[in-house]
C-alpha cells in the first residue's frame, strides 16, 4: 500500500508547476493550477486529503484565504462537516475577530467571523501550502480564542526547509501530501 501511495504522489507532483521569481524575486512558487485543471488528479487529491480525517469526529474545517478556500470545502463535505473561511482583513461581513502574524518583511492579519466556531467544535485546518506556517499559527489562536479544538492539519504542500510544522499546536497531526 506504501508503493501505491508514493506512486499518487508523484503523480501529484508531476502536475504541480514551478514558477521562477513570483510573486517576487528569489522566490520559486508552487503553482498547482496544472493539478486543478486535471479531472483525475483533482479528485484523487480530495480523496487523499480527507483519508487522515475520517475517523476523527471533524465538525469544521477551516479554510486560509485564499488557496485553502479551493479544497476546503470539498474536505468538509466528504469528512461531513461544515467549512469556515478565514480571510485577510475587511473581507468578512459580519462582527471578526482577528489574530496578527509575522512575515519575513512585516506582519499580516486574518480574521473570521466571531460566530465560526462554537465551544468545543473539532476542527482541521487546511491550506494548500505550508511554509513558514504563521498563517495556519494565527488560524490556530483564532480557532483556539473562539473555543474550538484543533484536532489536525491539511495541507497539499510542506515546504520542508521552512520549518512551519514548528510554529503548529504541538499534538496536532499535519498532514501533508507532497513535500518539497
Amino acid at each position: 500500500m506504501e508503493s501505491f501511495e508514493k506512486e499518487l504522489k508523484k503523480i501529484l507532483e508531476s502536475r504541480i508547476r514551478d514558477v521562477k521569481d513570483f510573486p517576487k524575486p528569489g522566490i520559486l512558487f508552487k503553482d498547482i493550477t496544472p493539478l486543478l485543471r486535471d479531472p483525475e488528479t483533482l479528485n484523487l487529491t480530495l480523496r487523499m486529503l480527507v483519508k487522515p480525517f475520517l475517523s476523527k469526529n471533524i465538525e469544521l474545517v477551516v479554510g486560509l484565504e485564499s488557496r485553502g478556500f479551493l479544497f476546503g470545502p470539498g474536505l468538509a463535505m466528504n469528512l461531513h462537516a461544515g467549512f469556515v473561511p478565514i480571510r485577510k482583513p475587511n473581507k468578512l461581513p459580519a462582527k471578526t475577530v482577528s489574530a496578527t502574524y509575522q512575515l519575513e518583511y512585516g506582519e499580516d492579519k486574518v480574521e473570521v467571523h466571531a460566530d465560526a466556531i462554537i465551544k468545543g467544535n473539532r476542527v482541521v485546518i487546511h491550506d494548500d501550502l505550508i511554509a513558514t506556517g504563521g498563517t495556519a499559527a494565527a488560524a490556530t489562536e483564532l480557532v483556539e480564542r473562539l473555543g474550538g479544538e484543533v484536532v489536525g492539519y491539511s495541507f497539499l504542500i510542506e515546504l520542508d526547509a521552512l520549518g512551519g510544522r514548528k510554529q503548529l499546536k504541538e499534538g496536532a497531526p499535519v498532514e501533508t501530501l507532497l513535500k518539497f
